[in-house]
């Protein structure tokens, strides 16, 4: 199931990468989206190349009730994204994947930076979720692709707050 979601910021393309390369804003936007952090970590700087890896329990909630017996009642997902440096002009690339521990679903795909006129900027996830599950695999990916598209909206008014006070 393809998913694409795009989040406006007002400030510019390089406060964003500030603001997502900032080890303590990996935290908030965990917690803004209801989750439990287990892992917050970034290496690299926001002015070159840097990945944000994310680790965070999440209630099964979302999940059918006929696969949430395979799940239990929390899913531990990984999120990585790894940002390529800048370039002048250019909207800055990089890769992100979701990976849920213990159930076959995946979501590989990009994410980028743009420049949204008069010092905005879109953030924009475009990737392919696949659940591997037998019988439930539909009901699975619509069920988490909702679950990432309302994370996503939750990091966008988090980011939105650490950005009118940082």
């Amino acid at each position: 199931m393809h998913v694409r979601v795009q989040l406006r910021y007002a400030a510019e393309p390089s406060a964003v990468a500030a603001m997502l390369a900032d080890p303590t804003y990996a935290r908030t936007r965990v917690e803004a989206s209801g989750a439990t952090v287990e892992q917050a970590d970034v290496t690299g700087r926001a002015d070159g190349a840097f990945t944000v890896t994310t680790r965070r329990s999440v209630p099964t909630d979302q999940i059918p009730a006929q696969a949430r017996s395979f799940v239990g009642s929390t899913l531990e997902v990984r999120q990585v994204e790894a940002w390529e440096a800048p370039e002048s002009g250019a909207p800055r690339p990089g890769t992100v994947v979701v990976e849920i521990s213990g159930v076959p679903v995946r979501l590989t795909g990009t994410v980028s930076l743009e420049p949204d006129g008069a010092g905005h900027t879109t953030l924009t996830y475009d990737g392919d979720l696949k659940a591997s599950i037998p019988l439930f695999a539909s009901a699975v990916e619509n069920a988490a692709a909702g679950a990432v598209r309302s994370a996503l909206e939750a990091e966008q008014d988090a980011g939105a707050r650490w950005l009118a006070t940082h």
